[in-house]
């Protein structure tokens, strides 16, 4: 179970900006392809979000978990939402839906 610091921090995190990743590595060297997915389609879709490493702090790496209540990294959240992961992210982008959430979260979207 995570603690009441690690939790805020993260809470803190999410809330902070309105798009954040938690994933494995940086957003200029990702660590795992799942990752590296996520952050191509936010390049793609020119969405500025910040990165937070995972690997860095084991207690974020397993509170990320915990937060949200969803096993795995990357993570996504918008406005202080959970989004989901790679497979979701990557579906919605395929559908057009992550355009039209982020759209519909006032996130500027431009395609590249």
């Amino acid at each position: 179970m995570t603690d009441a610091t690690v939790r805020d921090r993260i809470h803190q995190e999410v809330t902070g900006s309105d798009v954040v990743l938690f994933m494995k590595g940086t957003p200029v060297f990702p660590m795992c392809g799942f990752s590296a997915a996520v952050v191509q389609v936010l390049n793609h879709l020119n969405v500025p979000f910040k990165g937070i490493d995972v690997l860095q702090d084991p207690g974020i790496r397993q509170g990320i978990k915990d937060y949200s209540d969803w096993p795995t990294i990357p993570q996504l959240y918008v406005k202080g939402e959970f989004v989901g992961g790679c497979d979701i992210i990557r579906e919605m982008f395929e559908s057009g839906e992550l355009i039209e959430l982020l759209n519909t979260r006032g996130i500027n979207v431009q395609a590249a």
